[in-house]
């Protein structure tokens, strides 16, 4: 299903030669038993509250209205690994959120990492390299296989005016579908490059993905909406998708 033009989309292309990625088609996995929702388990807020956290996971829970759901916000750096009924939150400007899902396992994650990679001794979610492999590794251990992972990525977005050359979003954007590649773990939707900061709203027990567009900010606004609460997101159907809202 193809994307509706927006008023506020830029021509095709991007600087430095990166074409714009942003068809975010409804895909459900061919040949693969997708675990209802309703099988995946509830949890309350007190006990994703009281359990241990690991380096870099994200901590940051609260009820979210819109969506009627309990949820957590990643921040720059973390991740986020479940099976149970949560939404999975960021902001980003020229990071990259990947979410992972393995339909079988009924398990997804989120990462949120700023830079390629680090030196070589810094093992930091803030670096895609680290954060990938730390995103991967949690989800095997809820049951996850890599054969069977599949991917879509956000963000990566220039957001800075003065970057004109090879900025940041572009290496993080091409980092990612580097590894998604070397890995052989299809990308079966993303909304990454462009101008713009993102809303990500990621459901791991279903697949399904939201993304918002934010209006072109300086970074002090952006790190505003980074603290900020959820978007209202419009109602849409289950199942694996990603809907622009």
């Amino acid at each position: 299903m193809s994307v509706p033009t927006r008023p506020d989309a830029r021509p095709a292309g991007a600087p430095g030669g990166l074409p714009e990625r942003r068809h975010v088609p409804r895909i459900a996995p061919l040949g693969v038993d997708v675990r209802a929702p309703d099988a995946a388990p509830e949890v309350s807020l007190q006990e994703l509250k009281a359990r241990a956290r690991k380096p870099g996971e994200a901590s940051f829970f609260f009820f979210d209205h819109h969506f009627q759901h309990n949820a957590v916000k990643v921040l720059p750096g973390e991740f986020f690994v479940a099976r149970e009924r949560i939404a999975i939150m960021t902001v980003l400007g020229s990071c990259i959120a990947a979410c992972l899902w393995d339909s079988r396992a009924g398990v997804g994650g989120m990462n949120h990492f700023m830079l390629p990679e680090g030196g070589s001794a810094d093992t930091s979610g803030r670096y895609g390299s680290y954060a990938m492999e730390l995103l991967i590794n949690e989800m095997m251990k809820l049951g996850a296989r890599r054969e069977t992972l599949q991917a879509k990525i956000f963000g990566g977005g220039q957001v800075m005016h003065n970057f004109t050359t090879m900025n940041v979003g572009e290496r993080n954007t091409r980092f990612v579908q580097n590894y998604l590649a070397t890995e052989r773990i299809p990308v079966v939707s993303e909304d990454v490059l462009d101008i713009y900061p993102r809303k990500v709203v990621f459901f791991p027990a279903t697949g399904k993905a939201m993304v918002k567009r934010l209006a072109h900010a300086h970074p002090e606004s952006l790190a505003q909406e980074v603290r900020g609460n959820a978007a209202t997101v419009a109602r849409t159907t289950s199942g694996g998708s990603v809907d622009l809202f």
